[in-house]
Formats: structure tokens, C-alpha cells, sequence
């Protein structure tokens, strides 16, 4: 295996990263102080700088009062932020800390402070500083959680969250491209030490990587691998919508007012093609959601068990009782009778003293 030789990220490069978001009206920058988000931070002014007309961009740390050291690196943001000629904010998460999950509270506590500032100072994107390192260390999460095909996508160039646009520029750039530009033009960085912690996941994985690596799984083949398996996701995706419109339209029945899907029809279709319009249809009338993966996944195991049972009867010529399912999942409720397959929102629970409960 060939080591990558750390080179620092030049203007030209710069500007093609960020040229897709130049029409954006503002850009929340979100820098912690690390070194991955440092460099976007001063690629982003540089880049910014070198355009007639552009985005606004707006620098903003999140300290969440879990370290004494952060409030003095959203100090050291603030200057060098200042020094770019960029506004920073510092916003605090406040409130009482999880005893567990702390890494996953933080993240969401942190994309919600994030979005509230970036709404507030009119931008349409939050730049996040993800790397092609954290994108393998996604990947090798997701698998070890027995994740499916959409999960080991892991990170999207961009996503939507809270109204706001998530982009990360940088996931297609070494860690150590980004170390070596701070380098090369004399900018400090903090060095959160958490991120070695071992009791936490991602600095787990991050050790071994380095043994991974020596097998040829590095980061480039894992972030290759996430590219290639959201491009069949997104394949899947569409099979899966042309799906839902084949059966909507050779499925209907004017005479079954409740509507629902023709189970034969939908018998036909590749498994998982089937899961994912169950998910979807979970996910859309449920108030439970999202539906956990694996037990969608056994509840269509008993759909194509239920489903298959009648086909054999009615081949063997024999009369069975018409197959018929009711299961609930994620608040949903989803019915299997008269040939009809249904996915609605499922009625409140009752509780013990006769009352009702959505919940």
C-alpha cells in the first residue's frame, strides 16, 4: 500500500470545492477550532475573496460546555475569524448533559444551534468540515451497526436538515491535506482530545484504521465504497418510486373505498424494492417513525409468507380462508386482507383505565 502524501490545498482547488454554492445568498461556517475546520474556514475566505460577488459568509462555534479548553478555542476562532475579516459567533449549548450518548446529544444539540444562527443571518447552507477520513470512519460504524444499503452511503455532500441545507465541501479531502495547508500558511489549531478518546466510538475506529489500511481498507477504498453504494441507493430509489407508480395505476379497485395496494402486484416486485416501499409507506403515516430496518424487515417476512401461502392454495385449486394480516409498526398499522394491503396510521392505544393514548 502506497502512503498519500499530504499536500496542502491550493486556491484553484479552493475554488472548485466551494463553486457549486457560489449563488447561495450567506454561509454559516460552523469551526470548532480543529484543524479540518480551520482550513475551510481560511479556504473559504480565500475563495470567497477571489469572487466578484458571492455568498456572505458567516462564522459560527458551538461550544458545549463539556471542555473547559473549547470557550478559549471559540476565542482563537474569533481572532483568526477576524483577521479573515469574517463575523463569528460563539453559541453555548446549555442545559443539563446526557450521562450517556453524550457524543450523539451534542452532535443534534449542535445542528440545531447551527441552523437557528443560519436562519437568523439569512444563509441558506451550513458548511460542516467532514472529511474523506471521517467519511470511512462512517462507513466502518454503519457496518459494525449491521447498517443496510442507505446507511453505508454514510455521509451526502449535502443534505437538508431543519429548513437548512447541510453541505460538506471537503468530504473527498484528506485530513492530512488539510493539516498540511494550515502548515504551510502558519495557522494554529486546537486539538480536541476527545477525539482520542478511547471510550468513544469514532477514536476507536480511528485506531484501526491504521491496521485496516495495511489490508488495502483505507479511507480512499471506504470513501469509494460509500460513492458507489449511494449510487445504487439512488438507482433503488427511483425502481422504487417507478414501483409505487405501476401499482397505484394497475392496482386500484373503484369498488374498495379504503384503497390500499394489490398484494399480488406488490408479491412481484424485488425484495427490496418491496422493503423500501414499505418503509416508505411506514415512514409517511406512522407517528412512530423512522422504522427500525430489521423489524421492517421481519414484517415483511410475514407479508411475503402470508401473501405466498394464498397464491399456493389458490394453484392447488383448495378454498383456503382468505390470508389476512395485522401487524403495527412504528405507528403504523398495516393490514393484509382480501387481496388488499394497506399501511394507515395506527388507532390510539388504549390505556389501562379505558382512556386513549397516541403514544
Amino acid at each position: 500500500m502506497r502512503d498519500h502524501q499530504p499536500q496542502p490545498i491550493s486556491l484553484q482547488q479552493a475554488r472548485e470545492l466551494f463553486a457549486p454554492w457560489a449563488d447561495a445568498p450567506a454561509i454559516v461556517l460552523a469551526v470548532s477550532g480543529g484543524p479540518d475546520s480551520v482550513a475551510m474556514m481560511w479556504l473559504a475566505a480565500r475563495w470567497r475573496r477571489a469572487l466578484k460577488r458571492g455568498p456572505t459568509l458567516h462564522v459560527v462555534t458551538v461550544d458545549h460546555g463539556l471542555r473547559a479548553a473549547a470557550a478559549q478555542e471559540a476565542r482563537m476562532v474569533k481572532k483568526l475569524a477576524g483577521e479573515l475579516g469574517l463575523p463569528h459567533r460563539t453559541l453555548r449549548w446549555r442545559g443539563d448533559k446526557p450521562s450517556s450518548g453524550v457524543p450523539a446529544a451534542a452532535r443534534e444539540a449542535r445542528y440545531a444551534l447551527l441552523a437557528k444562527a443560519a436562519r437568523g443571518a439569512g444563509a441558506t447552507h451550513i458548511f460542516t468540515a467532514h472529511t474523506r477520513d471521517d467519511q470511512a470512519e462512517t462507513v466502518l460504524m454503519r457496518l459494525s451497526r449491521g447498517s443496510g444499503l442507505t446507511g453505508l452511503c454514510a455521509m451526502a455532500p449535502q443534505t437538508e436538515r431543519d429548513g437548512i441545507m447541510l453541505a460538506r465541501p471537503l468530504l473527498e479531502i484528506a485530513k492530512a491535506d488539510l493539516v498540511a495547508t494550515l502548515d504551510k500558511a502558519s495557522i494554529g489549531f486546537a486539538v480536541d482530545p476527545s477525539n482520542s478518546d478511547p471510550r468513544f466510538t469514532r477514536p476507536r475506529l480511528r485506531r484501526l484504521m491504521v491496521e485496516l489500511a495495511e489490508e488495502g481498507c483505507d479511507a480512499p477504498n471506504l470513501a469509494r465504497l460509500a460513492q458507489r453504494l449511494r449510487r445504487a441507493d439512488q438507482a433503488l430509489q427511483l425502481m422504487a418510486e417507478g414501483a409505487e407508480r405501476f401499482l397505484a395505476l394497475t392496482g386500484a379497485d373503484p369498488r374498495d373505498r379504503r384503497g390500499g395496494w394489490d398484494a399480488q402486484g406488490f408479491a412481484a416486485l424485488p425484495a427490496e424494492i418491496q422493503l423500501r416501499l414499505l418503509l416508505r409507506w411506514l415512514d409517511q403515516v406512522g407517528t412512530e417513525g423512522p422504522a427500525e430496518l430489521g423489524k421492517a424487515e421481519a414484517l415483511l417476512a410475514e407479508l411475503t409468507a402470508a401473501i405466498g401461502a394464498a397464491s399456493a392454495a389458490v394453484s392447488m385449486a383448495a378454498k383456503p380462508a382468505p390470508a389476512r394480516l395485522r401487524r403495527t409498526l412504528a405507528g403504523a398499522l398495516v393490514t393484509l386482507e382480501r387481496g388488499r394491503l394497506r399501511v394507515e396510521a395506527a388507532p390510539p392505544r388504549r390505556r389501562p383505565g379505558g382512556g386513549c393514548t397516541s403514544s
